[in-house]
């Protein structure tokens, strides 16, 4: 019985110039390797060795079909896939300033958190903020860690839009909003502003409130540095005291008036 192509493959769609000649290379090599004749594996390609002999020295490319046949005969794959294209970063969704993550990166890391205690008078409260992407979503949020009230820890979107000049850190739960607003990173990469969110008052009651919040990144911050409620007398307090103050001290935040909230 004749070779299946011992007529030309006239129709058959032809590689590409580049392709034909990685395979012309793949085929010479495993003929190497198998110490197998061109007549033998044209036999059991079923091709003639005259298509072989002229893909093999690049007067014709080779076909899509006369590939398939010698992959089988051979049964390795000849053909290369072809380079993954990364998919282009698509940036944050307008609603979050549609920056691009090699905009903001800038934000990511860890930050001691501090703010005024609710439950306390005169304490701060310290705990852990997480920036990171999220590639899933495509855009940064935030999460808390380290907080003695662990059940009210909070999680959410970074915003970062261009014309205020300033960091959100966005809560959403059910229709109920917790907004810490923030200035751009100083050269230390701290960040200060005011946190406005519900504390607990009396029995099941909520109480809106704003208080100064201050983001300092754990590399500035000594090791073994404590969270939880820092009471005056602790020995970190007055240096916390000193990084909390910063916000209405150096202008970050007004504050025209206070009124003192109860709870936790």
């Amino acid at each position: 019985m004749p070779p299946l192509d011992a007529a030309p493959d006239t129709g058959e769609a032809d590689l590409p110039e580049g392709q034909s000649r990685a395979v012309a290379d793949a085929v010479r090599e495993a003929l190497a390797r198998r110490r197998m004749s061109r007549q033998a594996l044209a036999d059991a390609a079923r091709i003639s060795l005259s298509t072989l002999e002229k893909a093999l020295s690049g007067r014709r490319p080779f076909t899509l079909a006369t590939t398939i046949r010698l992959e089988e005969a051979l049964a390795t794959p000849l053909r290369q896939a072809p380079p993954r294209r990364e998919a282009a970063p698509r940036p944050a969704p307008e609603a979050f300033g549609s920056y691009t993550r090699a905009a903001v990166a800038f934000l990511e890391g860890r930050y001691l958190t501090l703010r005024p205690s609710f439950g306390q008078e005169g304490a701060i409260f310290a705990y852990r903020t997480e920036i990171a992407w999220d590639a899933d979503r495509d855009r940064l949020v935030f999460r808390e860690a380290e907080r003695i009230d662990a059940p009210f820890a909070q999680t959410g979107t970074v915003s970062v839009p261009n014309q205020s000049g300033h960091v959100y850190l966005v809560t959403e739960f059910q229709g109920q909003y917790r907004l810490a607003m923030l200035g751009r990173p100083t050269i230390q990469g701290e960040m200060f502003g005011i946190l406005t969110t519900l504390v607990s008052g009396r029995g099941a009651q909520l109480t809106p409130a704003a208080t100064p919040l201050a983001l300092v990144p754990e590399r500035s911050v000594p090791d073994g540095a404590p969270y939880g409620r820092i009471a005056a007398g602790t020995p970190c307090e007055p240096e916390y005291r000193r990084i909390l103050d910063r916000v209405r001290d150096d202008g970050f935040a007004v504050f025209p008036g206070c009124v003192p909230a109860a709870g936790s």
